[in-house]
This record gives C-alpha cells, sequence and structure tokens, in this order.
C-alpha cells in the first residue's frame, strides 16, 4: 500500500520531535491542508495503553522480547485501526516514529538480531511503512542535554549515552539502506534553521 501521503519523523532523545511535528501540522495547515498526527506507540486507545506499559518506569526488568512484541502490536492495531483507513480517505499521515524506531531501539541498541526484526516486521505489516522519513539526527551529547532539561525521564529516557549512541547508528544505518525514503535534518542548529530544513523538504515531497 503505497500512497505518497505517510510521513514519519524520527529521532533520538532530544533531537526537537516535538517542535518539528508542530512545525509540520502548521506547514500543511497553511496550504488548506488538514494532516492526521499521530504517534507511536500510540495512535488508538488500546495502543496507548500498550504505551504507557512500554514507557512507565518499573522495578521489574522489562524482557527484550517482549518490548519488541508490545511495541508491534501496537503498531499493528495503530496501522489497521488508523494510518490505513486515513491513508484510504485520501489523507496526509504524519507519525510521530514509525517501525525504523525499532530497527535502532530494539535492534540496534538492544541487540535484537536485524534478520529476526526484519522477519517480524514483514510478518506484522506485510511490507507496509512510510512513504517518507524524516530523521531529525544530532551527536547524543547535545540530545542528552536538551532532554535532561524537561520533565522527569520515562522508562527509555533512563538509559545511559551508549545506550543512545547505538540508536543514532541505528538509524544511520537504515537511512543508508532506504536513502530514497529517508531525508536527515541536522536537527543540532537553531530552531529557524531546522525548521528551514523542513520546509525545503516537504515542499519537496509534497509538490515534487
Amino acid at each position: 500500500m503505497k500512497t505518497n501521503r505517510f510521513i514519519s519523523v524520527e529521532g533520538s532523545e532530544g533531537a526537537g520531535k516535538s517542535t518539528s511535528l508542530h512545525f509540520i501540522e502548521s506547514w500543511f495547515k497553511s496550504r488548506a491542508i488538514e494532516p492526521l498526527m499521530t504517534r507511536e506507540p500510540g495512535g488508538t486507545p488500546l495502543a496507548e495503553q500498550i504505551r504507557d506499559l512500554l514507557l512507565e518506569s518499573r522495578n521489574e526488568k522489562v524482557a527484550t522480547n517482549t518490548e519488541l512484541l508490545l511495541m508491534y502490536a501496537a503498531r499493528v492495531q495503530h496501522c489497521e485501526q488508523l494510518i490505513k483507513p486515513a491513508l484510504d480517505d485520501g489523507r496526509w499521515v504524519i507519525s510521530d516514529r514509525f517501525n525504523d524506531a525499532s530497527f535502532a531501539y530494539q535492534g540496534s541498541a538492544r541487540g535484537v538480531d536485524i534478520a529476526r526484526l526484519e522477519s517480524l516486521d514483514n510478518w506484522c505489516l506485510d511490507g507496509f511503512g512510510p512513504d517518507y522519513t524524516l530523521f531529525l539526527d544530532l551527536p547524543v551529547a547535545i540530545g542528552m542535554e536538551r532532554a535532561g532539561k524537561r520533565s522527569a525521564p520515562d522508562r527509555f529516557e533512563q538509559e545511559a549515552m551508549d545506550f543512545f549512541e547505538r540508536v543514532r547508528q541505528g538509524y544511520l544505518a537504515r537511512a543508508k539502506q532506504f536513502p530514497e525514503r529517508f531525508y536527515i535534518i541536522d536537527s543540532s542548529l537553531s530552531i529557524p534553521e531546522v525548521e528551514g530544513q523542513l520546509d525545503k523538504v516537504l515542499e519537496q515531497i509534497v509538490n515534487g
């Protein structure tokens, strides 16, 4: 299912996804386009409940495979109940993360075998995925410094620096594997400079 209207926005901690997503939504609305803004894990009531399970800090160690399977359970629900129907209606869909996040976080950072992850991804999504992915990239040290100024960290945000280094490398590997889909945004720059990059990319995506 390729509609050329499904955009995912990816980035590690402190990359400025929230600010960028707000800009992207405003960019579309200024052109009289009402995009569906959604997020992962989450997007539907059931998927949001799974999100709470995944992000909540807890004493019990969460097994990597448990984390991965919960992510895909939420993702399948998200796709079937929200994303695909919106695309069928001709809407643009902007998702805060999608399956590239699993390859970066559970694959590269947690060490799940990539071939095994690809098999799970194919089984769950049957080849479905974003038409375009905007990856907000910045050095991990800068991202962690920014993230430290926000609210209390969730279970993922409590990971060590080397974990997020592996996350970043996982995203860069995906960008290299799928250069026709990925757009790398330098999010270490000022907000106006980041938004300038986003404006150019969105103009290219929407108007060709």
